[in-house]
């Protein structure tokens, strides 16, 4: 096994022990750089393509151009894998490619499904416009190059080893260095499905087992979980006694953004095994046993709108 990462986002403490033992070879670099990824690709068989400009929503809204680098990044990785005799690419792509105008209404019990992703298109910010371009081009690869792929698309995932841009990690860090009031963006009332990385990971490999045509796939569990009753979750097993502030005039996504499952189950046999409230406590266990308290109040408020 073989990983190329920039480091902007990760840790290489995460895999250093693999490191160590030599189970994964490491280069620290940026694909996007001249010549990094075609040597990458070298004696690859599969391809797992994880590497993004990504964020929390504060950075999904607010950064345009830096999200927009993936689409020559997708596209580099993509070309680079068929010019090496890749096998098969398997992409982390995203519930932001599905349209925004579907995602409006609170009061329907809504669970997009993948085949609501057509024409007229309308993703969510240059992030999800680069993610449903690569799908496309994984599925023109397929037909044209013979290369296997397969797509995976993620919903707002959560877990140890997350960051306070993401929603659920900056509402434990709020907790953790006890904010108060403690902000919630929006009105509170947007719904999510928060699915934890164990469940994620785990279909990520089914999916590059057992698919090779193309086909993009909900990763993501089917409960429905309001912002504002998770930031109480939080509260609840935190301990931490806070009043509650909306924050309306900061960046709130989509209001109703739930996957349908169902073709996962199909064609991998996966479900989700972690319920919002058990992964949410041990994302909690391990954030307050990780971070630093005076670490966290100098970062938090611009981890939030950065990548």
């Amino acid at each position: 096994m073989y990983v190329v990462d920039d480091l902007s986002s990760g840790k290489l403490s995460n895999i250093a022990e693999h490191v160590k033992t030599r189970r994964v070879g490491f280069k620290e670099a940026d694909l996007r750089e001249p010549g990094v990824t075609r040597t990458a690709m070298k004696g690859i068989q599969t391809v797992f393509h994880l590497a993004a400009d990504h964020g929390g929503r504060g950075y999904v809204d607010l950064h345009q151009a830096g999200p927009a680098s993936n689409l020559f990044l997708d596209g580099l990785i993509f070309w680079e894998a068929v010019k090496a005799g890749v096998e098969k690419i398997c992409y982390a792509s995203s519930g932001c490619v599905y349209p925004n105008y579907m995602q409006t209404d609170l009061k329907k019990e809504l669970y997009l499904r993948e085949e609501d992703v057509k024409p007229p298109h309308d993703a969510d910010n240059m992030y999800g416009w680069a993610k449903l371009m690569a799908e496309l081009t994984l599925q023109a690869y397929h037909r044209e190059h013979g290369i296997g792929t397969a797509s995976c698309r993620y919903f707002t995932v959560y877990g140890p080893r997350g960051v306070e841009n993401h929603a659920v990690i900056a509402m434990i860090a709020r907790a953790f260095v006890g904010q108060n009031p403690f902000d919630v963006w929006g009105d509170g009332q947007q719904i999510r499905n928060w699915t934890h990385v164990d469940d994620i990971v785990s279909g990520t490999i089914l999916a590059a087992e057992k698919i090779n045509d193309g086909t993009a796939v909900n990763l993501g569990t089917m409960e429905r979980v309001r912002v504002i009753d998770a930031a109480r979750m939080v509260l609840e097993f935190s301990g931490h006694k806070a009043e509650i502030r909306l924050r309306p005039d900061m960046p709130t996504g989509p209001l109703n953004r739930v996957a349908d499952n169902r073709l996962a189950k199909q064609l991998l046999g996966w479900e989700p095994k972690i319920p919002f409230r058990v992964g949410l406590q041990q994302t909690m266990d391990w954030y307050f046993a990780d971070r630093k308290k005076d670490q966290v109040r100098g970062t938090l408020e611009s981890m939030l709108t950065a990548r």
